[in-house]
């Protein structure tokens, strides 16, 4: 049998979270834990409680919605933001949210952030490894369901459909405006994945967050060089330049060796 996800609903109005309540009444698979008005509640009903995922307001007395995420225990629960204001949406998904709810929160819109921390939580559970297997081509959201729970396989929704991809083939992701790019030896995808979520799914080994709008996969990578802010560009073997932040870059400094 399937344990239900078990959903902590925080924010300080009352009438917020009568409607995420009922929202989430009527969703299969789900089981509310409890409510909270603030951020320090949140951290104190965590160690009483195990939670699955946080629905989180952003502005909140006390601790906001971010400064809270900031004292998450790193195997915490999966955070999704519902707020009315936009203009935090770089900052929630730099710090790991698995999505961002504008308010008022519709039913189809909550199923969906709901279907994205189940994946967070999924890929947490039991990451796939690479496989040297050639790309699949695109197949039906049933379809890569059922093949991505056999094969090693990075499941990437785009709008023409589920593909089905080999991590070691893609070379990196970047933020394209409202979607990310995924750019691969056969090909370039658009999805509407964020990169946070993609991040979760590519090997740990292989991969680095080196922007805050890109990924890299360092098997691709065939030279670097050096920016006077500090960072690098970094030359792929498919002929893509891609930017290296100076925070980033004193990272990979240590990951490679390399001096200076």
């Amino acid at each position: 049998m399937i344990e239900p996800m078990r959903v902590l609903v925080a924010d300080d109005e009352l009438v917020a979270r009568k409607r995420l309540l009922r929202l989430l009444a009527a969703i299969d698979g789900v089981r509310v834990v409890g409510e909270c008005e603030s951020g320090l509640a949140v951290l104190e009903r965590l160690k009483t409680e195990e939670v699955d995922v946080v629905l989180l307001d952003i502005h909140m007395p006390g601790l906001s919605g971010l400064e809270t995420i900031a004292l998450l225990p790193e195997d915490g629960p999966v955070v999704v933001l519902c707020t009315a204001h936009a203009d935090h949406a770089v900052d929630a998904f730099e710090q790991g949210v698995a999505d961002y709810v504008m308010k008022p929160v519709e039913a189809g819109r909550l199923k969906k952030a709901l279907g994205r921390a189940a994946q967070r939580l999924a890929s947490r559970a039991g990451a796939p490894q690479p496989s040297d297997a050639p790309p699949a081509p695109p197949v039906s959201r049933e379809g890569a369901e059922g093949a991505s729970r056999g094969l090693d396989r990075l499941a990437l929704p785009t709008r023409q459909g589920i593909v089905l991809l080999d991590p070691r083939a893609v070379s990196h992701a970047i933020i394209e405006g409202e979607l990310v790019s995924v750019v691969t030896e056969g090909g370039t995808y658009l999805s509407d994945d964020t990169l946070a979520d993609l991040q979760e799914q590519l090997p740990r080994d292989l991969f680095e967050r080196v922007h805050r709008r890109a990924i890299l996969n360092l098997e691709h990578v065939e030279r670097l060089v050096p920016l006077e802010t500090g960072g690098f560009v970094a030359h792929t073997r498919g002929g893509h330049a891609v930017e290296v932040s100076r925070q980033a870059a004193r990272e990979l400094r240590r990951r490679l060796k390399l001096r200076g």
